[in-house]
């Protein structure tokens, strides 16, 4: 999605048009997808983290999930995230207190520790994070979801990923 248009810069947050819509006209929303990941990652490694942390609230929070697509040929496409996911990155304190935050907050949220890049599967995963208390996590991402002003809140001191 381009951030320009003639009427100057459209922010992240907004979408133009929807599946029940003729115009083109911006579709705002009150809530918020984000990505937190750790500012010292590898490329690989904040593509990978990434998309297991969305996984997670893609199957979670089900009011987040747009409508199935379909191109003129009549094919078929799974559904999608109905609003933009934006990704930020810091420091592993950033996280921490993130992390700290989300959990006051009670918003839903994903968590990606250094540990599961050492496992292979769903269940040696979960007991990774299982088995370290709380504030011990060695926190790598995080993704939340929830009213924008709380997840702003929860990301402050975090920037943009490039």
């Amino acid at each position: 999605m381009s951030s320009d248009n003639t009427q100057g810069t459209v922010s992240p947050d907004t979408v133009f048009g929807d599946a029940g819509s003729t115009a083109a006209e911006p579709v705002r929303f009150d809530t918020r997808i984000a990505v937190l990941l750790r500012d010292d990652l590898e490329p690989w490694q904040r593509l990978n983290v990434t998309a297991f942390l969305i996984s997670g609230l893609g199957t979670s929070v089900p009011e987040v999930v747009g409508e199935p697509y379909e191109d003129a040929g009549g094919v078929p496409y799974l559904p999608m995230f109905r609003q933009p996911v934006l990704i930020f990155e810091g420091s592993k304190e950033t996280l921490t207190v993130a992390h700290t935050r989300a959990l006051t907050r009670a918003l839903p949220r994903a968590v990606f520790t250094a540990d599961l890049f050492s496992t292979g599967n769903d269940r040696d995963n979960r007991a990774a994070v299982r088995a370290v208390p709380t504030a011990d996590l060695d926190l790598v991402g995080l993704a939340v979801y929830g009213p924008r002003n709380g997840v702003d809140k929860v990301l402050k001191g975090a920037r943009m990923h490039p």
